[in-house]
């Protein structure tokens, strides 16, 4: 496998008429919304960014494959640290600039000299290289098998390195649609890409709007009352009055997503694995797939690697047992403690954060919501999950890394860290995965109760691949290029 090719194969040409409008109510919207990929942290910029404006080397297709965008091709060497990537020609950005290698060496190197969200994947690379105009070489500190994956990361869009101001100021960029009105935090409309290289295999819509909606009853209104054609994140207990209506269809798929309650390892009172054993005794998963999920959902190990990974082991949860939960509490050397939970709406629903106050105080351990902040000793988080397990441990648990919210650090996970990256033998890599699961399970400082399914809804005016992609809200983000008119 380290010495294979991999093509960019494409989606697949489909009989479907051009043209007609998408409007789509989406969640995760900020004022301070922008262009400047280092930024995004949210689904509004993640679909309007990737799955509008701008384009990727690779993307992640419905059925979790990797496949090309931008790269026509990729080859590694033996030992994975060494990446060329053929790059494909006869692309224009929306500015009229050619697209070239120095493109993807300036848009990598935007990532690599400042702060960015992307920072845990380019500091990996070692170096970039062109080795013509249509050829990229990455060498890597380490080997790492998954890096054609990395490579879609929504950060990592292109821009073209003649103007690279400009693009990120008005978002110029290769993508299916050029930007023609861009609110942030309020909405954004796009118009379709005259002879684009997709043509034939995506991006069916004349005009894509993107509306920003990031309360939920006013985004099934708004679906409802034909406001817009499609909505994200569906509360789970509308599933069942939506799925009945005549006009409406609801688009779930099991991911990667999952919501947790961080625990900062660096100071006390959870420096004391009993105190964590604890927390972790303490929440009725179960309870809360049923009563807040409503069954859209399963239990979780305390592990964010999922059901939509490769190597997802499957753990048997710590179980519910306030009584062991009290054990642990006097083996930390209290009967009882007083704990502020760091808290926002936009973070987790409310019946999860009190759900879990509830059993908690059934051992002793009483809970009080407080702002969320960075200082925060206990904190409520979500995460979409990744494609990958490196990417995701890599990304969250990793020492060091800004996006570590417990604080984890462990020599021999970082140890089993490097070597599963670098492994190309499958069996192998699901025995290092399944040890580091197990690893954060037992002695992590994140609770994860629940993977939560990603609910969306259509109207029937809407139609969409068989299959939808579990990575992202509505297939990937990537919906606007996907889906098609009826």
């Amino acid at each position: 496998m380290a010495a294979a090719v991999f093509s960019a194969a494409g989606a697949g040409a489909f009989a479907r008429g051009q043209g007609g409008r998408l409007s789509v109510g989406l969640s995760g919207a900020h004022a301070s919304d922008s262009w400047d990929a280092r930024t995004f942290s949210d689904s509004f910029m993640i679909a309007c960014a990737q799955g509008a404006v701008f384009d990727c080397l690779t993307q992640v297709s419905a059925d979790g494959s990797i496949i090309g965008e931008l790269a026509q091709s990729w080859e590694s060497s033996a030992d994975g640290r060494i990446w060329t990537v053929d790059l494909r020609q006869g692309v224009t950005f929306h500015n009229g600039a050619t697209f070239t290698a120095a493109d993807v060496i300036a848009s990598f190197d935007l990532h690599r000299r400042s702060q960015s969200g992307a920072r845990p994947i380019v500091d990996e690379i070692q170096q970039i290289t062109a080795v013509n105009d249509h050829c990229v070489q990455f060498t890597l500190t380490s080997g790492n098998a998954d890096f054609p994956y990395l490579l879609s990361d929504y950060h990592l869009i292109i821009y073209p390195s003649s103007d690279m101001d400009a693009a990120i100021a008005k978002g110029i960029g290769t993508g299916l649609y050029r930007v023609e009105q861009f609110q942030p935090g309020v909405k954004f409309v796009g118009r379709r890409v005259e002879r684009h290289y997709k043509d034939g295999d995506a991006g069916w819509f004349d005009r894509v709007e993107f509306i920003a909606m990031n309360d939920r009853a006013a985004r099934m209104n708004a679906l409802i009352t034909g406001q817009v054609d499609a909505v994200d994140r569906v509360d789970p207990s509308y599933v069942s009055r939506l799925s009945t209506h005549p006009t409406m269809r609801i688009l779930e798929t099991a991911g990667n997503m999952h919501f947790g309650f961080a625990m900062r390892m660096d100071q006390a009172p959870f420096d004391d694995p009993h105190m964590r054993l604890a927390m972790k005794h303490g929440i009725n998963r179960q309870g809360i797939v049923d009563n807040v999920l409503h069954g859209h959902g399963r239990v979780a190990a305390d592990s964010p690697i999922g059901p939509a990974n490769a190597y997802f082991a499957d753990l048997a949860p710590t179980p519910f047992d306030p009584d062991r939960a009290q054990w642990h509490l006097r083996q930390a050397g209290v009967n009882s403690v007083d704990l502020a939970l760091g808290y926002s709406a936009d973070v987790m629903p409310r019946p999860m954060a009190d759900g879990y106050r509830e059993t908690l105080a059934a051992a002793g351990i009483n809970v009080t919501l407080d702002a969320l902040s960075a200082d925060s000793q206990l904190s409520a988080t979500y995460w979409s999950g990744r494609i990958t397990e490196d990417w995701m441990l890599t990304t969250a648990y990793k020492a060091g890394s800004p996006w570590n919210e417990t604080r984890w650090a462990d020599g021999r996970f970082e140890q089993l860290l490097i070597a599963g990256r670098a492994e190309f033998d499958s069996d192998l890599r699901r025995e290092i995965y399944a040890d580091l699961q197990k690893m954060l399970r037992d002695d992590g400082g994140m609770v994860i109760p629940a993977f939560a399914n990603w609910i969306g809804a259509t109207s029937t005016r809407i139609a969409t691949p068989h299959e939808i992609g579990n990575l992202w809200p509505l297939d990937n983000a990537r919906f606007a290029e996907r889906w098609w008119v009826a």
